[in-house]
């Protein structure tokens, strides 16, 4: 007999009875009416449905809103389909491809004539049309032949068709007189979908394919409320002003050449903070026992057969041929990391060994997605690789973890959460040493006491990781430290050890980098800062401008003696008003400006401002040169 009743178990634990079929938005109502309007999609058993389905089982449930993840994608998507309606009802004849949510927002392909930013403005008031309007959105099952005869006249539904086909029912969503294939959920209805905008249009080739006909893209944001989308667009313009390719530009960091794409040139200037983090990170493996190694760059693809990168990495590697045998520029250190270990013979006493390596690396990333410094080819990472007993794990991970949060919150002051990937479906190992590798990982991102979100399926060819968000100042996150804790690559590559047993073990590999790549982290800092970097990382720290040039004398020997206790200082003796220098300097984004003249000399001292126009007034210069020394130390 069916279920009279079903029991709902909540994200608190607590259970529910209800009727069986009620729908997941009854469900949601009885929770609370708030969270009712501003529910996007429930979630049941791990898998998410639509407001309006019937549960007929005993299930765990969870209502998603705008704030989640899971429910922004869903509100997403459902904008895409809103945007796909509206250009519908404008140009009738054009064919509608895919629209999915994306990181951060949504965009439709469409077969069509080129879309200018007047069609754009065009859309938008047609969307907020079918938003007034306010359909319901409802989700149709269809028979193959059915939805083959309703998308007749659109060959990439048909395509699609083909493809979900395989005697299986095709699901469509509804709303007014517009439909559109899609597998879901989506929003209840357009009304939820009161603030967008469409953002910019490009040209896409169907699939992905240059060999395939080109679309045109449309990419649009969307919120619940106005104020969150004006908020958003107001921090896409701070974004724009403090891109770091401009601003590094204009700075004087770092460049690029078409005849090396993707590979940085860096600058005197930018050269200076590529060394600055260096050098912290060089002081903290000091102080936390590292042991620095420099590595080759172009190995024998013998030993990526061995760890396993030919078989599972190859297409992302550049691959030479020299004397007749294939090798391959680096793309990783671990499997260098692992030669090293193996030099000699080990004994549990070694343990743990921390080897640390800047060694440049190359990975070929296709050009279409090379951005600046946060997607590049050629790079350099804090790159570690810890082997140790499967005793040593957990106090490993505690001083990875400690050492990762010293850095992004005590140095940089970014807020940061977490991410724990596990087993890809490309996986080489045994089961049993991915799931004690899984568990270890989570057990000390309990102990850390750090939030975590699970994402299944997505950790390295060789082993699950934890992955690091950080927050920046325009409130954008970004993922930059993993910690990949690694059974498998030392087991295929042999590195072993003596134990106190006086028998052979396998070591156990944690591979990880906190600021990953310089090269990106560079990019998000100087975005971060708006290119007003802290005193220990800026180029120029000071600036001593002269009033006139009977003063040259006196700036050259604060010049000296500053620089001779490792302050980065210029002096502007150039024929110019004070005026003028010291908003050079501020353009510049000097720290401090200093102006020297009669009154200086005389007394000793110099007249110190800052780059954001603070008078700090008469110091005197010996004094200040222990303020700067004494800032630069804080690393603030």
């Amino acid at each position: 007999m069916p279920k009279k009743t079903v029991r709902i178990t909540l994200p608190d634990g607590s259970v529910k009875e209800f009727p069986s079929g009620v729908t997941a938005m009854k469900v949601a109502e009885s929770i609370g009416s708030r969270l009712a309007s501003a529910a996007v999609v429930a979630e049941v058993n791990g898998i998410l449905i639509d407001l309006s389905t019937a549960i007929t089982a005993d299930v765990s449930f969870k209502i998603h809103t705008f704030e989640s993840e899971k429910g922004r994608q869903v509100f997403w998507h459902s904008s895409a389909h809103l945007l796909a309606q509206a250009v519908k009802r404008i140009y009738p004849s054009v064919k509608l491809t895919i629209g999915p949510a994306i990181e951060n927002g949504f965009y439709y392909d469409i077969a069509s004539a080129p879309f200018h930013p007047d069609d754009l403005e065009k859309i938008e008031k047609e969307m907020a049309k079918v938003v007034s309007e306010n359909y319901r959105v409802e989700r149709l099952s269809l028979p193959v032949s059915e939805a083959k005869k309703m998308f007749k006249d659109n060959k990439y539904k048909l395509e699609i068709i083909g493809e979900e086909a395989k005697g299986k029912e095709i699901t469509a969503y509804m709303q007014g007189e517009f439909t559109d294939l899609c597998r879901g959920p989506h929003t209840p209805n357009t009304g939820m979908l009161k603030a967008f905008k469409l953002t910019k249009v490009s040209s896409a080739y169907w699939r992905g394919d240059q060999k395939n006909e080109e679309l045109q893209r449309i990419y649009g944001i969307a919120f619940p409320e106005k104020k969150q989308l004006d908020a958003y667009l107001a921090q896409v313009q701070l974004a724009e002003k403090n891109d770091h390719r401009k601003l590094g530009q204009q700075l004087g960091l770092f460049m690029f050449h078409d005849w090396s794409p993707g590979s940085p040139f860096f600058l005197p200037k930018g050269t200076v903070i590529y060394n600055e983090l260096m050098k912290f990170v060089r002081e903290e493996y000091n102080r936390r026992g590292y042991k620095e190694v420099i590595t080759p760059q172009l190995f024998n693809k013998a030993l990526w057969e061995l760890s396993g990168h030919w078989q599972h990495y190859k297409e992302n590697m550049f691959l030479l041929n020299i004397d007749g045998e294939e090798f391959s520029l680096k793309p990783m250190n671990c499997p260098s990391h692992a030669l090293i270990f193996k030099s000699k013979s080990r004994s549990y006493r070694e343990l743990p060994m921390r080897v640390a390596d800047f060694c440049y690396l190359h990975r070929n990333e296709l050009r279409g997605v090379l951005s600046g410094l946060t997607r590049v080819r050629k790079f350099s990472q804090d790159d570690a690789h810890i082997f140790c007993t499967e005793e040593q794990i957990g106090s490993e991970l505690d001083g990875v973890i400690a050492f990762a949060r010293h850095v992004y919150v005590e140095v940089f002051s970014f807020s940061f959460k977490a991410k724990l990937s596990t087993k890809p479906k490309k996986a080489m190992g045994d089961d049993d040493l991915w799931k004690k590798a899984e568990a270890a990982l989570e057990s000390a991102l309990k102990k850390s006491r750090i939030p975590y979100e699970i994402k299944a399926g997505e950790g390295a060819f060789y082993g699950p990781k934890i992955d690091f968000d950080v927050r920046d100042a325009l409130g954008r996150e970004h993922q930059l430290a993993t910690i990949q804790l690694d059974f498998q690559m030392p087991l295929k590559m042999g590195v072993e050890y003596e134990g106190a047993d006086g028998r052979k073990h396998t070591a156990v590999m944690i591979h990880r980098a906190l600021i990953g790549s310089f090269e990106r982290f560079i990019g998000i800092l100087t975005e971060h800062y708006g290119g007003r970097f802290p005193l220990w990382l800026s180029p120029v720290q000071v600036r001593i401008l002269t009033v006139a040039d009977r003063f040259n004398d006196y700036a050259c020997k604060l010049q000296q003696k500053y620089a001779a206790a490792g302050i980065r200082v210029e002096v502007d003796d150039k024929a110019e008003s004070v005026p003028y220098k010291v908003r050079e300097a501020e353009l510049d984004k000097v720290n401090y400006i200093l102006v020297v003249g009669e009154k200086e000399l005389k007394s000793g001292t110099v007249a110190v401002r800052t780059r954001d126009n603070r008078i700090l007034g008469a110091l005197n210069s010996e004094a200040f040169l222990d303020e700067l020394l004494t800032e630069v130390a804080r690393k603030k």
